[in-house]
């Protein structure tokens, strides 16, 4: 008989969640000989070996993805205040204040500011549109009293 035949359903395959028998095999590998490494890299760190001790701190103090920034910006509730906000950013950019990577942290919050005023600008003309619009449809209703 065939392994698979034409039409037929394919089998249930591997269960959601299963690992393969390598994986599985390095895992417990890994599991048996963790705990004394962990060991033997303290041990090593606390003896003054940096790279030991690199090792360690690196694992258990984690790298700050970023810091506090703060800057004294203008309200970034109009066009206006986002072009003076951009200034005031490339100021402290300029100045050595903040690094790129957080100018352009800053910058792609007042570019998201940015679209969130035109969204309303532009929601606001439409409406400002369409309320004309629908005057000029219905002139006679101004000229009654």
């Amino acid at each position: 008989m065939p392994r698979f035949e034409k039409g037929a359903a394919p089998g249930p395959g591997r269960p959601r969640g299963l690992r393969n028998k390598t994986n599985r095999w390095l895992d417990e590998l890994g599991a048996e000989g963790t705990a004394e490494i962990i060991r033997v890299v303290d041990r090593e760190a606390r003896k003054g070996d940096m790279r030991a001790a690199w090792l360690m701190l690196s694992r258990t103090w984690p790298h700050r993805r970023g810091r506090l920034v703060e800057l004294d910006l203008p309200s970034v509730e109009t066009s206006t205040g986002l072009i003076q906000a951009h200034a005031a950013v490339v100021a402290a950019l300029s100045r050595g204040e903040i690094t790129p990577d957080e100018a352009a942290a800053v910058a792609t919050v007042l570019e998201t500011q940015r679209r969130a005023i035109e969204t309303h600008e532009h929601a606001r003309r439409l409406r400002e549109l369409e309320k004309k619009k629908a005057e000029a449809e219905r002139p006679w209703q101004d000229d009654e009293p």
